[in-house]
């Protein structure tokens, strides 16, 4: 049975909830004090749906008239505030309802509140590389870059962007199950040779990696999942909230300090 105290709170919830616009009144008269002209205009709401709503506050103590005008009280910026908040949950819920299961998850370290205001690319039936090619678009906006994890499905559509960056001097350094470091050095041998040998770019091969990738840009921090039965990119999940990036400079840092340097073995001409 539902507790008096809360069923009553829903009541209000679901009052707010029925209407947009209500919301949007509520919300407006938290920014700053209005009249219902000012609240008709801003909010789109018609004189008569401004009338009830205001009517409705009024009768909660969520507002005050003074004047030609209506203010929040300090109850109804609590009301105001909470709500921002739980409507922003739910719509961070609503973007990763159908990614979230591909993403690393409390035993990575890994919260919903890390990508709270993240960009979050999925791949459509009609659309299967838009991970990948969001994906792309960082790596042009970036100096350094720096990934531990499952690469290849992310990598192989966008090799040609990725070496145009490191020969235009993009460092980064890459930590990749063996199996994959041996793969692209046998099928990429001439673009990354002479990165390798430069300095330009770092391949470190770790045994035991993650089911997802950990990529670190200049300003911002992805992390995205593949699907082994189709082999394609299902998620990339990029933010620049610091807790995200902390976690991805530790998760990196772990890896790399586990992970041992490739070594280039001579081709079969080479002595």
């Amino acid at each position: 049975m539902i507790p008096r105290t809360t069923s009553g709170a829903l009541a209000d919830i679901e009052f707010l909830a029925r209407s947009a616009h209500r919301v949007a009144v509520l919300d407006a008269l938290t920014e700053r004090p209005a009249s219902r002209a000012d609240l008709r205009s801003g909010t789109g709401a018609s004189a008569s749906t401004v009338g009830r709503a205001l009517r409705a506050f009024e009768e909660r103590g969520w507002v005050r008239r003074a004047g030609n005008r209506y203010e929040v009280t300090e109850l109804g910026a609590f009301v105001s505030h909470g709500l921002r908040g739980l409507l922003e949950r739910l719509e961070t819920e609503r973007a990763l309802r159908d990614a979230w299961r591909w993403l690393p998850g409390a035993e990575a370290g890994f919260t919903v509140e890390m990508v709270t205001d993240a960009v979050v690319t999925t791949a459509e039936v009609d659309a299967p590389y838009r991970p990948v090619s969001r994906f792309a678009s960082l790596l042009r906006e970036t100096e350094r870059f720096r990934f531990v994890g499952t690469d290849l499905a992310l990598f192989e559509p966008c090799k040609d962007e990725i070496r145009r960056q490191i020969v235009d001097g993009m460092r980064t350094e890459i930590i990749d199950p063996p199996h994959v470091a041996r793969y692209v050095l046998s099928t990429y041998r001439d673009h990354c040779e002479a990165a390798i040998e430069s300095g330009t770019l770092i391949v470190r091969v770790h045994d035991d990696l993650p089911f997802y990738g950990v990529g670190l840009f200049d300003d911002r921090v992805a992390v995205s999942c593949y699907d082994e039965d189709s082999g394609t990119v299902q998620v990339l999940v990029d933010t620049d909230a610091p807790e995200t990036r902390e976690w991805a400079e530790s998760t990196f840092e772990a890896y790399r300090g586990e992970a041992r340097p490739l070594a280039l073995e001579p081709t079969a001409s080479e002595p």
